[in-house]
């Protein structure tokens, strides 16, 4: 056995040594021994603990890998988070102001994608294990909502029903306000029995909505979400924000970016989280590549109060970026891209010369990089506000503030 000191986390979470050394679940300032496995340590065993370690409020934390950080105190986390996005944006020689993170509490995520698979006698549902595919029940998992947990026992009787013991189940379970909205991928197509017995289990477990691979089996109420208010009833599996807490603190940090301005497009609008709210101040363009989602935000508009006029378009921001002359009447812009960034958008954003953008985004190293661009065509970064959404986990998310200074 080996002895190492731990320097600092990486960005999956892990501790690093001098090597450098991998050792999971580990600490900065940490002294701890284990068996080198090439980079990674093994077998690990805490000699010196770090202040900072807490014992894990949720008991499947050592197995589950749904959570990387449950060891570590609140404290360090954000520090950690705060950290990771500064360091991105310093790799491009920039820096800002950051305000304090906001951090969303347990027990307060209304989505999440279960896995199940079907056994000899029964079925398991839950989360994968660390550093695994083997499935793992979570009946007491401390990060989601409590009414969500329902979602394990639909997940493996859908799995008994249709799932063969060679596929897992992916099952995205969401709470609305009609109940549980679940939607169901990787088995086969149903023949008619098995739509019968799922149409069986929606009334068992009293959900508003079933879904299996994308053909919706029931709908017994609207799986209605509420964006400021704004109702509106999503497709299935369609991406919503983590939490409500989460979402309330983008988009009041996006309000502020772009308030007073009159026309606005949203980049990446999904079902409106905040074309629709900002319709209340504002005329707004959406731009989103699902047509099922842009159908959902237009229907929300059109059945909202005091409204003003959204309009919409169905379109690969990837492929066909909104061109810098569609973009020369507006007067700010809200993007929200996934992983990738938007290079290719924010290219022509950067042509478009703007007043005002709002970035969200839920990658710091892409949203560094385009970062850049748009001060390299005379934005200044205003600020940078963390929102954690993904409690205990390595994922970082962001809202922030550009003003352009010079054209």
């Amino acid at each position: 056995m080996q002895v190492f000191k731990i320097e600092r986390l990486g960005h999956q979470g892990d501790g690093i040594a001098p090597g450098p050394v991998f050792a999971p679940m580990t600490l900065p300032d940490e002294e701890v021994s284990g068996s080198l496995d090439g980079d990674r340590l093994a077998d690990i065993r805490v000699l010196t603990p770090s202040p900072e370690r807490v014992s894990p409020p949720c008991r499947h934390f050592k197995s589950c890998g749904g959570c990387q950080l449950q060891h570590a105190s609140d404290a360090l986390v954000a520090e950690w988070k705060v950290e990771m996005v500064k360091q991105a944006l310093d790799a491009h020689g920039l820096s800002t102001h950051f305000r304090p993170i906001i951090t969303s509490p347990a027990q307060s995520r209304r989505r999440a994608v279960f896995s199940a698979r079907r056994n000899r006698k029964s079925a398991l549902a839950g989360f994968h294990a660390r550093a695994s595919n083997q499935v793992i029940a979570t009946p007491n998992c401390n990060l989601v909502d409590p009414a969500l947990l329902a979602g394990l026992r639909v997940s493996e009787r859908l799995a008994e029903i249709c799932a063969s013991r060679r596929n897992e189940l992916n099952v995205t379970v969401t709470l609305s306000d009609g109940g549980l909205d679940v939607s169901a991928a990787g088995g086969p197509d149903a023949d008619r029995s098995k739509l019968v017995e799922m149409a069986v289990l929606a009334e068992r477990f009293d959900l508003a909505r079933l879904t299996w691979n994308n053909e919706i089996i029931v709908t017994r109420r609207p799986p209605i979400q509420s964006f400021a208010g704004i109702e509106i009833v999503p497709p299935p599996g369609a991406f919503l924000q983590a939490t409500k807490e989460g979402e309330t603190a983008l988009r009041d940090a996006v309000q502020e970016v772009v308030s007073g301005a009159k026309s606005i497009i949203d980049l990446f609008a999904g079902c409106g989280t905040f074309a629709l709210p900002l319709a209340v101040q504002a005329r707004v363009h959406a731009v989103e590549a699902s047509h099922d989602m842009i159908q959902a935000l237009n229907k929300g508009w059109r059945n909202g109060n005091d409204l003003r006029q959204v309009t919409s378009e169905t379109r690969d921001l990837f492929r066909n970026p909104v061109r810098a002359d569609e973009l020369s009447y507006l007067d700010a812009c809200v993007i929200d891209p996934p992983r990738a960034g938007a290079r290719a958008q924010v290219h022509e954003l950067a042509r478009a010369s703007i007043a005002r953008i709002a970035y969200v985004s839920c990658n710091p190293r892409t949203f560094a990089r385009d970062a850049a661009a748009l001060i390299d065509a005379g934005y200044e970064l205003d600020w940078v506000q963390v929102v954690d959404q993904f409690r205990w986990s390595t994922h970082v998310e962001l809202a922030s503030s550009f003003t352009l200074t010079s054209a």
